[in-house]
């Protein structure tokens, strides 16, 4: 598949080794040389990417709150893994907001695009959606309980500072802007293009 992730991205080399495949994580080794011409044994993790999107609806952002066994209530936005079905990160992000809201839009940007632990090939993409064109009923998966809202940005605003440490990454977009029209400004994201 191909993908842009950031020109800071680093990437298990192609020559690496898949030395464990779990349900979720591959450990992947590889041989490197290093400066002094000696080699050493180096290693990273690799699992499915996440698309997530945030989702505008009547001057609104909608927000979910999460539940899942493992790792108890959050504050998110729509999203999930990309599965190897998907044709690509934004069918994945669709799809995902479909199932977690019901909600399908019309309008789609891609905004960013995050490594969050430099040491797992793992790509954060947050859409931006909007435009709704259509409303069914949610599809959750058994292992989560989701609520949705719909909160203004003003409301939002102050549930991300009074909730800072059980949120999403992609609420930190929010500090950046003033209104949801200086959200829907945000330029598509640009990377570097990679087949993965």
């Amino acid at each position: 598949m191909q993908k842009i992730v950031p020109e800071t991205a680093i990437l298990i080399p192609e020559d690496a080794q898949c030395v464990f495949q779990g349900e979720i994580y591959g450990v992947y080794q590889w041989k490197q040389v290093l400066y002094d011409g000696s080699q050493a044994k180096f290693e990273m993790l690799k699992r499915p990417d996440t698309a997530t999107a945030i989702c505008l609806v009547d001057n609104s952002v909608l927000v979910l709150n999460e539940e899942q066994p493992h790792r108890g209530r959050r504050m998110c936005v729509p999203g999930g893994r990309v599965d190897p079905e998907d044709a690509d990160m934004l069918s994945a992000a669709q799809r995902e907001v479909l199932e977690e809201t019901g909600y399908s839009f019309e309008k789609w940007r891609l905004i960013r695009v995050t490594q969050p632990i430099n040491k797992i090939e793992w790509f954060v993409y947050v859409w931006l959606a909007w435009e709704p064109t259509g409303r069914q009923e949610a599809t959750h998966d058994a292992g989560e309980k989701i609520h949705m809202k719909q909160l203004s940005l003003r409301e939002l605003k102050q549930l991300i500072h009074e909730q800072r440490r059980t949120i999403d990454e992609a609420f930190e977009l929010f500090d950046e802007i003033d209104s949801l029209d200086e959200l829907l400004e945000f330029s598509e994201y640009t990377g570097k293009i990679v087949d993965r």
